[in-house]
């Protein structure tokens, strides 16, 4: 009798239990279901692109924490001459480097077209051990942090060069490459606004903390790099491309195939230029003469909100724009750009820097979209994953060349912004003439002896 009683009593426990088990779960599980249903709309799931927008996120978390990290290091722990010092030895061993080994990344993973999730893994993977070798290193800010910094940054760079080469390959039917891209590039900025304050909140801990946490998603990324589509390795048709091949019109390179990328891609440089500019100059510049009222810390979030909300508005309409000329759409984005740096020069002011940074973001995102555009419609399919990858490294440099300008100068608000307005001017002179008359001419024929690109 007692043991019926208790068993009688044990299945209104059980029940309670799996109500409560369910109800904790359904935040956690309703989110992912939800995420999962988003990122596999419009036939992304059956294609496998859901699995890359997925990943892209996972390497958007990671790159912020550890973001976040060297920031506090390099930036924020020391007084505002000593961080222009360590920003500036940072570029010298991080990024000069880099300049040297970008040309190499693309060539180098165009003779790996069948490893390409292989590549992706082990960019992942890298980039968790990384982590942990400059987690010794973050409190001290010793020398040992930046040869890692420098690792970081090149299989970041290599991540990206190959997440852009396989994005062809997981269209889905019908879907075309700028909303694609717009996806993808959608949810690592997502992933980055959750993971930044994350990162944040594990430095209150520990300065090693988000370091830690990036180790922890990066393993994630390169277990999800392995999961992606066994098409992500095809190499089925391709070749490769040389940018500036020069009497070798026999030989497919993105010189046969019309001024609209070559004009893009120098329209797109200028943008980069000009982020590398401002996030380097601004960020010394309000740490000094914060805007008026506000402290240097809220200067400063003022400006990366606004950078990052003009980014993630450009990407979210990249859709929209898909079907409007590609070239108008660059070369009206540095006009835009061009208009609010001149702006920002003349009536120098905390306003007017925030709509510069909100506008230098979206101009830069929908150039970007655009400039993969012209890539799909003028590059035929036997070199286009290949002209990804040498796009990716031209950019990355214009990156680093604005950043360079922007630490070298003096810590003046008008000036900055003078020179800011200048370096938009020269892309404008260089690409808006080559992209208009490349809009009136209509996208050129595919090289001869290649199969036209579907339009």
């Amino acid at each position: 009798m007692a043991a019926v009683r208790s068993s009688d009593s044990a299945g209104p426990l059980r029940k309670t239990g799996r109500v409560i088990g369910h109800a904790l779960r359904t935040p956690f599980t309703g989110t992912a279901k939800g995420i999962r249903k988003a990122t596999s709309a419009h036939g992304a799931g059956e294609s496998g692109l859901a699995k890359l927008i997925e990943l892209h996120a996972v390497n958007g978390a990671g790159d912020v924490m550890i973001t976040v990290a060297l920031a506090s290091t390099v930036f924020f722990s020391v007084p505002t001459d000593e961080a222009r010092g360590r920003v500036a030895l940072y570029l010298a061993v991080t990024m000069a480097p880099f300049t040297i080994l970008a040309p190499v990344i693309g060539p180098l993973l165009d003779r790996l077209p069948h490893g390409r999730r292989a590549a992706m893994a082990v960019a992942m993977f890298t980039r968790a051990v990384l982590a942990i070798a400059m987690s010794g290193a973050v409190a001290t800010g010793g020398l040992e942090l930046y040869p890692a910094a420098l690792g970081v940054l090149v299989a970041s760079k290599a991540y990206g060069v190959v997440r852009s080469a396989v994005v062809p390959r997981l269209l889905p039917p019908g879907f075309p490459l700028v909303r694609a891209n717009s996806r993808v590039t959608l949810a690592g900025l997502l992933a980055t606004g959750v993971a930044a304050p994350i990162g944040a909140g594990l430095h209150r801990v520990g300065s090693p903390w988000p370091l830690y946490g990036a180790c922890v998603i990066f393993l994630g990324g390169t277990v999800l790099a392995f999961l992606m589509p066994s098409k992500v390795d095809s190499a089925r048709g391709e070749r490769k491309a040389h940018l500036l091949a020069h009497g070798q019109a026999k030989r497919p390179s993105l010189r046969t195939v019309g001024p609209s990328v070559l004009h893009g891609l120098e329209a797109n440089a200028t943008h980069r230029a000009l982020s590398g500019f401002l996030i380097f100059f601004l960020a010394f510049l309000l740490r000094e003469h914060p805007v008026a009222g506000q402290s240097a810390a809220i200067s400063l979030g003022i400006v990366g909100v606004s950078a990052g909300a003009g980014n993630a508005l450009g990407t979210a309409v990249g859709a929209w724009l898909r079907s409007r000329g590609p070239e108008l759409i660059i070369a009206t984005m540095l006009g835009i750009a061009l208009t609010a740096a001149v702006l920002a020069a003349l009536f120098f002011g905390g306003l007017l820097v925030a709509v510069l940074c909100a506008v230098a973001g979206l101009t830069q995102a929908l150039s970007k979209l655009s400039l993969d555009a012209v890539i799909q419609r003028d590059v035929p399919e036997q070199v286009r994953t290949s002209a990804f990858a040498r796009s990716e490294t031209v950019l990355q440099m214009a990156w680093v060349v604005g950043g360079a300008i922007g630490i070298s100068l003096p810590l003046n608000g008008v000036l900055g912004m003078s020179v800011a307005a200048g370096l938009v001017a020269i892309g404008a002179v260089a690409a808006v003439r080559g992209l208009l008359r490349a809009a009136g001419r209509g996208s050129p024929p595919p090289p001869r002896g290649l199969h036209p690109v579907d339009r």
